[in-house]
């Protein structure tokens, strides 16, 4: 009987424990720090997914960031300002430029002491103040991710534009200097819901004791991606890329350049498109561009416009997946964008010339690829010999515009013009031919 009643009081201790333990409040940690790349948005949206998911009580991000890039920061703008969870930006020492939007995004704001939050304005690497284009951009950024969240949209506009005058705050009344608030300021002006030095203390304030704190990280895919995206690694997937393709161009069939080449544009277009840089037209544009190079090399005769074009369309679509999306991105950004493109394709070109220069005289390469070559004089052809046409006359049987049927020593041969158009039954010559290709003109 004894062991009875002390088997149901444990088994009444595990369903009251789980139950207690299924009623905790969760509160989930996503740390914003160093720079804000694009690479940092995927894990700060899959983090507010999973926190959503797991019906969490609220996100704490701590922020403790001099900025970076504002598309990023935008992305992640976006991703606070669409969460249904209870957001907080606990600024643990500073929140500066593209972290002070990131801040503001959030529900509440809290400050350890000592921390600062502000200066917001659109500067490039070198701290250049950008153009007013990207400042206005800025300024309504700010000034309506304030407004969504209850606070003074004209502070947050002081943030990036000096001129903004506050004249209810005499001590930050300088219209000559970016606003850049202190924790005390920040309370004052309302910026500031309350100081806390560490998350205990946040959650303490927010009534939710004992909450359990779920500590997020970013994972190995989004380590992966966020190493792709380095201009460097961007870089070289970009000359491994165009280096592959011209390589492949140069040797018969299908190998381990061409291969190499499509797996690094791959790479490089789909961690653009994971983060927001390339979209699905661009990549659209891309493939264009590769189907009419291939159109240029394998079925039309020379090298012209469909093979130009397609060579636009490909650097084209690099060139803007590099750079973003307008109107975020700076003047500064796209110039760093041509000049990793100029430099890419400038290192292809040459790692193609050095490779075709001084491999052959390398032994292994010997074993890599076919030093004897198979000549008509012994006996090898690829193609129909028709040299012996050149001279004979015939008539055109179909039209020709270039390309057509001709009747020639009462034999149908596929034909091809140098340009000119020739009617049905009209006399021609055959002029020259090209491995196949018989070239004619009008008699």
């Amino acid at each position: 009987m004894i062991k009875k009643i002390s088997l149901i009081i444990v088994l009444m201790s595990l369903i009251i424990s789980s139950v207690i333990a299924e009623n905790k409040p969760k509160v989930y940690i996503i740390k914003i720090s160093g720079d804000i790349d694009l690479g940092l948005a995927p894990y700060v949206q899959r983090a507010i997914n999973d926190a959503e998911t797991d019906n969490a009580s609220a996100i704490i991000f701590e922020v403790n960031t001099f900025g970076g890039r504002v598309d990023a920061a935008i992305q992640i703008r976006d991703a606070l300002i669409n969460s249904k969870i209870l957001t907080i930006a606990f600024i643990n020492k500073r929140a500066i430029s593209a972290g002070a939007l990131i801040s503001i995004a959030a529900k509440k704001i809290v400050m350890s002491s000592g921390a600062s939050i502000g200066a917001s304005t659109v500067v490039d690497q070198s701290g250049i103040k950008a153009s007013e284009k990207y400042q206005s951009y800025m300024r309504s950024e700010m000034r309506a991710t304030a407004e969504k969240n209850g606070r003074r949209p004209d502070i947050a506009e002081a943030m990036v534009d000096e001129r903004i005058v506050l004249k209810d705050f005499p001590e930050l009344d300088d219209s000559t200097k970016l606003l850049t608030l202190t924790t005390d300021e920040a309370l004052k002006v309302g910026y500031c819901d309350f100081v806390a030095n560490d998350f205990y203390e946040i959650i303490n304030q927010l009534k939710l004791n004992n909450a359990e704190l779920i500590f997020t990280e970013i994972n190995w895919a989004e380590k992966v991606v966020r190493f792709l995206s380095n201009p460097i690694i961007s870089s070289l997937l970009i000359m491994l890329g165009i280096f592959g393709l011209l390589a492949e161009i140069k040797t018969p069939g299908w190998g381990i350049a061409g291969t190499i080449g499509l797996i690094s544009l791959a790479l490089f277009f789909g961690s653009g498109y994971i983060l927001q840089l390339a979209n699905i037209w661009e990549i659209l544009i891309f493939i264009i561009g590769l189907i009419l190079l291939l159109v240029e090399i394998f079925y039309v005769p020379g090298f012209g416009l469909i093979g130009i074009l397609g060579i636009i369309l490909m650097v084209g679509s690099i060139l803007f997946s590099l750079i973003g999306e307008f109107p975020v991105i700076s003047e500064n950004e796209i110039s760093n964008a041509l000049i990793q493109l100029a430099a890419s394709l400038t290192a292809s070109v040459i790692l193609l010339f050095v490779l075709w220069k001084f491999l052959p005289g390398i032994p292994i390469w010997g074993r890599l690829i076919l030093s004897s070559s198979e000549t008509p004089n012994e006996g090898f052809i690829s193609n129909p010999d028709f040299s012996h046409l050149v001279g004979k006359k015939g008539k055109a049987i179909s039209q020709l515009r270039p390309a057509g049927i001709a009747l020639i020593e009462n034999k149908r041969y596929d034909v091809v013009t140098e340009g000119e158009f020739i009617s049905k039954n009209d006399e021609i010559e055959v002029i020259q031919t090209i491995g196949s290709k018989i070239i004619v003109k009008k008699i």
